[in-house]
């Protein structure tokens, strides 16, 4: 069942694929979004139809692309409405010692603290807009999201192609409990994700 779950999602087009991660990518890293679509879920989960060198950088290409697109426009709205963002209901929501703790990071950092953040929930969605608030350079931005953008994409795709062919070598030896392996891992990760957005969401606000 598990390997027919599988076969499935790689028969769909590929193209179909490509845009749906596109999109929830792009919605993960835009300011507000990303506590919504489920772009690193879908990472995982689409990871699974990677079939081989070309389909993973075909993957990993749309997805990074995606990803600093999303960052970009993060990054443009807040030097468009600078420190007026921090009133916003999407900032409120998080708190707004969160939004004061990224843009005095990225004065310290810089280019360092975009890196870092771009793998934490909570932060990967509020910094490039606080970095376009705080006034970091275009040229110290845009490379560092790039180089976070395509470590990020490619980890959670590499994963999701591990758990894939994992789950198919488990389902082979073992059968039915192949199934029940995957249905365990999905649970777990499930709980993990929901609860570090819930504590990010927590220590934020705090």
């Amino acid at each position: 069942m598990v390997t027919d779950l599988l076969d499935w999602l790689r028969s769909l087009p590929q193209a179909g694929l490509l845009a749906a991660a596109g999109v929830l990518v792009f919605g993960e890293c835009t300011l507000g979004l990303g506590f919504i679509a489920p772009g690193e879920t879908a990472l995982l989960i689409l990871g699974t139809t990677v079939t081989g060198a070309p389909s993973f950088l075909l993957m990993w290409s749309v997805t990074t692309v995606s990803a600093v697109a999303g960052d970009t426009v993060g990054y443009l709205l807040g030097r468009r409405f600078g420190p007026r963002l921090r009133r916003t209901k999407a900032v409120r929501r998080y708190g707004a010692d969160a939004w004061d703790r990224a843009t005095s990071a990225l004065r310290r950092r810089g280019a360092l603290a975009v890196l870092f953040a771009i793998f934490v929930p909570v932060l990967r969605t509020l910094l490039p807009a606080a970095a376009g608030a705080s006034g970091l350079p275009p040229r110290v931005f845009l490379p560092a999201v790039i180089v976070g953008a395509s470590a990020w994409c490619a980890l959670h795709i590499s994963l999701g192609f591990a758990a894939g062919t994992a789950v198919r070598e488990l389902e082979d030896a073992v059968g039915f409990g192949g199934w029940l392996v995957l249905g365990l891992i999905v649970v777990v990760t499930a709980i993990v994700v929901l609860v570090k957005r819930r504590r990010a969401g927590r220590g934020a606000k705090g």
